[in-house]
């Protein structure tokens, strides 16, 4: 059954703040991301209190299979890992939106080599050039930026992606899975031993929270559950494990999926069951915007109580859509019921009890 909506306000539940780990990529986790930022501002004592702990230490965990765009262009260019979706947590997570933050998103309209290349991208790649180690790039600019937050790659190998269809075929690379119109079996890492880093494991085992999605199942979540070590430290933690389920059937990689479709494929993945809980969209989309995206065969997933409460889910209901032109979460409400989640978790880790396991039926 669905958890009702709680009005729960944040607060003081020990000297230490909430830890949240989010993983994932893309577009979805940029948006959590920035509705996470306020609660990492919250509460912030006085500048003479020697305690300047936040409300919620934020911690990404980001895939980098990424092969289009301008971050595919500069990984073959210069045999670097793809910095783009690390580039949108780092603007998602800035302290304030400032002309730095937007001079990190702009993209140059034209110019031989620089057409299509986002300003952020080029940064990321100079300062990995200087350092020789992107996630060291990634924490200097972090600090430009005056991220609230942490940000880690999944792993620091060089990876592709691999899906094999159905049908047995496979596809190499991240855009041209995505364009693919065939059902998706698996996906795999190319070379398939990578490491995480070592301050991923250490997040994991330390959160109140570990949150996965929202995003593209299987080019933006998956990838990172592929990493040897990231399964195997979220089943271990004390942490409540969610899934931002995604609000459309995304062509070219969850055409028909139901709810419970997307826990299999994690649960598949990930080889075994790592989840407590997913939250679920409870507020009707609008006709037009269903029709539009009928036009691209694309429909609301389903979402299938039974199947997914005899997988061992509790299913958080809530009004996530964000009022736009395009069917997209809320951050702000994404946010809340993360809050809430990392508060009950707390909660129960302060009183001593033990988390629940998950056993898939």
């Amino acid at each position: 059954m669905l958890r009702p909506g709680g009005n729960r306000l944040p607060g003081n539940l020990s000297s230490e703040p909430l830890r949240i780990v989010s993983i994932g990529g893309g577009t979805g986790l940029s948006t959590l991301l920035h509705g996470l930022k306020r609660y990492a501002k919250l509460h912030l004592p006085a500048a003479s209190s020697p305690d300047t702990s936040p409300f919620v230490e934020l911690t990404a965990v980001v895939t980098v299979t990424d092969d289009g765009g301008s971050s595919g262009r500069l990984r073959r260019q210069f045999d670097v890992l793809p910095p783009g979706d690390i580039r949108n947590c780092m603007v998602a997570l800035a302290e304030d939106e400032t002309l730095l933050t937007r001079l990190f998103q702009y993209r140059f309209p034209g110019g031989s080599g620089l057409k299509g290349h986002n300003f952020g991208n080029l940064f990321l790649i100079a300062l990995t050039d200087l350092t020789g180690d992107f996630a060291h790039a990634v924490r200097l600019s972090s600090e430009v930026l005056a991220s609230l937050g942490k940000i880690y790659p999944s792993t620091s190998a060089k990876v592709n992606l691999q899906a094999t269809l159905q049908d047995g075929a496979r596809i190499l690379g991240e855009s041209r899975i995505s364009k693919s119109r065939k059902r998706i079996a698996s996906i795999s890492l190319v070379p398939a031993r990578c490491k995480p880093l070592p301050e991923t494991l250490n997040a994991i085992a330390a959160a109140d929270l570990i949150t996965l999605g929202p995003g593209s199942l299987f080019t933006s979540v998956v990838p990172n559950l592929l990493v040897k070590g990231i399964p195997e430290a979220i089943r271990a933690s004390r942490a409540h494990k969610t899934y931002f389920m995604n609000l459309m059937w995304q062509p070219g990689e969850t055409m028909q999926f139901r709810a419970s479709d997307h826990v299999r494929a994690i649960y598949h993945h990930a080889r075994g069951p790592l989840l407590d809980s997913c939250i679920v969209n409870t507020r009707a989309i609008s006709p037009a915007l269903l029709k539009r995206y009928a036009e691209k065969r694309a429909r609301p997933v389903e979402i299938d109580l039974e199947i997914l409460a005899d997988l061992g889910l509790e299913v958080i209901g809530r009004d996530l859509l964000r009022k736009a032109l395009k069917v997209r979460h809320d951050p702000s409400v994404a946010a809340a019921v993360a809050i809430e989640l990392a508060m009950d978790s707390r909660d129960r880790r302060l009183a001593g009890s033990k988390p629940l396991q998950r056993q898939a039926r």
